[in-house]
């Protein structure tokens, strides 16, 4: 009975867990970390402290400039004519898209209308004939609207009036400046230049000095210090451009017109900042890599475009061909 006796009897713990811990693998047998075969991870692209990819932003930045310095000195400025006319169309697309955010709803038939028209006023009838092409537009804006009803009519007034003016009137001062005069394809050579100094050498300064925030609820990145930064690159710097480039300029008028177009530059920026943070995005549209939109770029530009014009009808009169 001895045998019955251990038959039944309940196995003891102790050597159930032994033939437990001798079946289990040990660590040494389990699979480790190092014997599995490497992932290889994706090269992090290189940004800027704006967040963009540095390099895209730099290659785009520079075919665009590229391609407009080539329309200035190629087929009489028509083509320079043909790129302000599609950047202000493009310009004028992202601005009725991107204030849709907020159920805006300006009409964007008319605005694509009267972009062209207006550019070409400039074009060919100068700088009294360009309000006619902004009054048009704006009234057919409002008759265009009423197919939609009273409902927000006034809100989708505003946008489409705030579009017009904003991006093809403004545009339109590139034709003013580059035509007829003979030195056009100049000014605005000039002028985007003084753009790109201010723009780099503000950022450039900002970057190594700026502590003081110039606008921190609209755009934190921008200080004083980079602000003084543009200002002063873009002086010096037209400072001799003007002179060596067109004809009756000294330097001095390149200082006054650095320093205007500087201070245009860095308000049109702050403007478009502005308009993104209450419109809630980022980047008015993703058709350029690295930069966002053509609006991000040509937010410095628009309002500089009519300061150059000014301070150069001023100072450095164009000569009609």
């Amino acid at each position: 009975m001895a045998h019955l006796d251990r038959a039944h009897r309940a196995p003891d713990p102790s050597s159930t867990r032994a033939r437990q811990d001798d079946a289990a693998p040990t660590p040494s047998d389990e699979p480790s970390s190092d014997d599995q075969p490497p992932t290889e991870q994706p090269a992090p692209q290189r940004k800027s402290r704006a967040g963009r990819n540095l390099p895209a932003a730099i290659g785009v930045g520079a075919g665009l400039g590229g391609l407009v310095v080539v329309s200035l000195f190629t087929l009489d400025k028509w083509l320079f004519l043909g790129l302000v006319i599609v950047a202000v169309l493009v310009g004028v697309w992202e601005m009725v898209r991107a204030v849709g955010v907020q159920k805006a709803r300006p009409p964007l038939v008319p605005l694509l209308l009267g972009a062209p028209l207006m550019v070409c006023l400039a074009w060919f009838g100068g700088a009294e004939r360009l309000p006619l092409g902004l009054l048009a537009t704006l009234l057919l804006v409002f008759i265009w609207r009423f197919a939609d009803g009273v409902a927000n009519y006034q809100r989708d007034v505003t946008a489409g009036a705030l579009i017009a003016v904003y991006v093809p009137f403004l545009g339109s001062f590139a034709a003013l400046l580059a035509y007829p005069a003979d030195d056009g394809s100049v000014r605005v050579l000039v002028t985007i230049l003084a753009v790109v100094l201010s723009d780099t050498g503000g950022y450039a300064t900002g970057v190594f000095l700026g502590k003081h925030p110039m606008a921190p609820s609209v755009s934190p990145a921008k200080s004083w210090e980079g602000f003084a930064g543009s200002i002063v690159w873009t002086g010096a710097g037209s400072a001799i451009a003007l002179p060596l480039l067109l004809d009756d300029a000294v330097w001095w008028h390149g200082a006054i017109f650095g320093v205007a177009v500087s201070i245009a530059s860095v308000l049109g920026d702050l403007g478009e900042s502005l308009i993104k943070r209450d419109l809630g995005v980022k980047d008015m549209s993703n058709l350029l890599p690295g930069h966002g939109g053509l609006m991000d770029r040509l937010d410095s530009v628009l309002l500089a475009l009519p300061t150059a014009y000014a301070v150069l009808a001023f100072l450095v009169p164009w000569n009609p061909s």
